[in-house]
């Protein structure tokens, strides 16, 4: 396969992730809703005339234009908000060496990706590390801390930037920033219903169960068992929801470096970034765990984090470090280790030639 047939069958395969992405995400929150709604109708159809009974399905009404409203608000702002939530800084007019050379390498990798330049942040934290967000190419940005440029070499740097280019060109940060917004707000209204249900706030329905003139007070049993279903769905959504976004990123990331190392012609540049940023024991505070799947290293690396297997491909938000160290050397044709031959599979999709 071509590189370019590769590269738009990655774009078409993001694509549609995207998309069911979205539809997923609505029919999660619809259900929320509405299977709340139907637990409350249960509850109460056995109810008294004078109790309350749930008929109008304004639970599921709610959190279906909610869930509509995010998705918008996430496509439109979502990269937005991630660079805010940061506290990234554009780069309009570099002010000092280290950030014109950012914008100058940027503009190279521009260059060789064959996509416009994305505009520049810096991140005012001190841990080395860098993420790309936006819908597209034409809306993409990328952010790198203040401590990945003071680590860093320029052929470092060059690399680094490369691999956040091509997630911007496999149109991976579309995918990825729908997840991060999503994320957050499965989280948000999960807590919600939560407290929402701790106190009592659903009117009536806790009168309703108990009440009626012949002694009966047991509940439709139906109605107990989706009422249970519901309340699991809450407490498991923001797991759930946390290592979806792990496991597409860590899919990703394999790909990010091969290409990345395409445009530079040198993944050695990238095996010694990566080996700075493995040295880095603390954790890159500005970044929100929502936005981990983002970087290109994950900001608080935790036990999983340079493990393999099942548990750790949906646990870890990005493959081991030094799993990706050892399909880059094998790109160079430098050593050998356990796993290089799928990077020399992924640099011969790329099209990247051996270093002489």
């Amino acid at each position: 396969m071509s590189e370019d047939a590769n590269l738009f069958a990655q774009q078409e395969a993001n694509r549609r992730r995207s998309t069911w992405l979205i539809i997923g995400f609505i029919v999660f929150f619809a259900w929320v809703g509405f299977g709340g709604d139907l637990a409350l109708g249960l509850l109460t159809a056995d109810a008294p005339p004078e109790s309350y009974h749930h008929v109008i399905p304004v639970i599921g009404i709610f959190t279906t234009l909610v869930a509509a409203g995010i998705c918008w608000f996430s496509w439109r702002f979502g990269a937005q908000r991630v660079l805010w939530s940061t506290g990234a800084r554009e780069i309009v007019e570099a002010a000092t060496p280290p950030q014109r050379q950012l914008v100058n390498v940027v503009e190279e990798m521009a260059i060789a990706s064959g996509i416009p330049k994305p505009k520049v942040y810096v991140v005012p934290d001190p841990d080395p590390n860098a993420f790309a967000t936006g819908r597209d190419a034409g809306t993409a940005s990328i952010a790198v801390t203040e401590g990945l440029l003071d680590a860093l070499n320029r052929d470092e740097l060059q690399a680094v930037v490369a691999h956040e280019m091509a997630h911007i060109r496999n149109l991976d940060v579309r995918l990825m920033t729908l997840l991060a917004g999503m994320v957050g707000a499965i989280a948000l209204i999960s807590d919600w219903m939560g407290r929402t249900l701790r106190l009592g706030r659903f009117g009536g329905s806790g009168r309703s169960s108990n009440s009626g003139g012949d002694g009966k007070g047991g509940g439709n049993p139906l109605g107990l068992i989706v009422l249970l279903l519901w309340l699991v769905t809450l407490i498991v959504a923001p797991v759930v929801s946390r290592m979806l976004a792990m496991s597409v990123s860590r899919k990703r990331e394999y790909l990010a470096d091969a290409s990345g190392a395409q445009f530079t012609r040198n993944p050695l540049a990238l095996v010694a970034a990566l080996e700075k940023l493995a040295a880095a024991t603390a954790p890159t505070r500005a970044i929100t765990r929502g936005a981990a799947h983002l970087c290109i290293v994950d900001p608080s690396p935790g036990l999983l984090s340079e493990r393999s297997g099942r548990l750790a491909d949906v646990m870890a938000s990005h493959p081991p470090i030094a799993q990706r160290i050892a399909r880059l050397k094998a790109m160079a044709y430098v050593g050998s280790a356990p796993g290089a031959s799928g990077g020399l599979e992924a640099a011969s999709r790329s099209g990247l030639e051996p270093r002489s």
